[in-house]
């Protein structure tokens, strides 16, 4: 029983990581390229948190779903022959994860302040300011992620022989366990996010009672759209792994206690559920809005497809011979 289930469990990450992993990596370029296309987005400071998301998405799908799949298929992991790698994936794995939430949440505040009717939070849903509080966040996580490169090394254990990539600081497994992964991985950003989602879907309800541009009403509507459908989704994908993966992490519980194929088994499913939080957005906004479907397709087909279509210019003038 235990090796059949495995055997299931290794098939649905293959199976289910392939198409996770590509169609992550284009729909989160898709994305950018849509973001970056349209002035409306270029001057939306919403637009830009989610644009820099996207490229933490492509770094922690590249630092971590790649790997899985590559160990699920091979059986090379990478960390048990390099040191350097075994230090420095975890790092960028945690840098690239926790940046991507915590743009997502300024998104989610940024959206509440545009939607706001006080000025003084007006002011907070900025374009020069989004570009400061990203450089903030980046630099914080990337602080933050230091501890990896120091405690992470190469054990090899004393009985089976194989080498494995982990920390034997105890302090640090408490922190990685109930600090990194239960609250800064699943609680704190969710409850952020959700907070201020909701808030922002109030001042949206009262749009139509203020006198502000129709283009600017219809775009707030459409971005808190977006963040309100992708921060549901984004409950269901992340919060199933933060639970297990805090349990599988704890220093506090004994494994023989636990059933560890069944255990394993919740947890791959669990961890292919994260990894869609970094793949979907792209999908989330395409079946969210209609308006960003026409704009995707305006992008697409009349922006870049026309631009590729056209004729190099003629140069008829006579350039001087150096």
């Amino acid at each position: 029983m235990s090796s059949s289930l495995s055997f299931v469990g290794r098939m649905i990450t293959i199976y289910s990581g392939i198409p996770l992993f590509i169609g992550g990596i284009t729909g989160e370029i898709l994305k950018m390229i849509v973001f970056s296309s349209l002035r409306t987005f270029r001057q939306s400071s919403c637009a830009f948190y989610l644009t820099v998301t996207s490229t933490m998405n492509i770094g922690q799908l590249s630092t971590g779903l790649l790997a899985l799949i590559t160990n699920t298929l091979f059986g090379v992991d990478g960390t048990e022959s390099s040191l350097f790698y075994c230090k420095f994936r975890p790092y960028c794995f945690q840098t690239c994860a926790l940046s991507s939430l915590g743009c997502f949440c300024l998104a989610t505040f940024d959206q509440y302040c545009a939607t706001c009717s006080h000025p003084r939070w007006q002011q907070w849903s900025n374009i020069k300011r989004a570009k400061r509080l990203v450089i903030i966040n980046i630099i914080i996580w990337a602080l933050h992620g230091i501890p990896y490169l120091i405690f992470f090394e190469q054990i090899q254990s004393s009985i089976t022989g194989n080498v494995k990539c982990t920390s034997r600081d105890f302090i640090f497994a408490y922190y990685r366990s109930y600090v990194i992964i239960f609250i800064l991985f699943g609680i704190l950003p969710m409850s952020i996010s959700t907070i201020f989602g909701l808030l922002a879907f109030r001042n949206v309800q009262e749009l139509g009672y203020r006198t502000i541009p129709i283009v600017r009403r219809e775009l707030d509507k459409q971005l808190t759209k977006m963040v309100l459908i992708q921060l549901i989704v984004n409950i269901f994908t992340l919060l199933p792994n933060t639970i297990i993966s805090t349990v599988l992490t704890s220093p506090n519980i004994p494994s023989n206690t636990l059933n560890q194929t069944y255990i394993q088994f919740a947890y791959s499913i669990a961890l292919l559920l994260n990894y869609a939080y970094f793949a979907s957005s792209f999908y989330i906004y395409i079946c969210a809005s209609e308006r960003f479907r026409r704009q995707f397709i305006h992008v697409l087909f009349t922006v870049h497809l026309e631009r590729w279509r056209k004729p190099l210019p003629i140069n008829n003038q006579v350039q001087p011979e150096f």
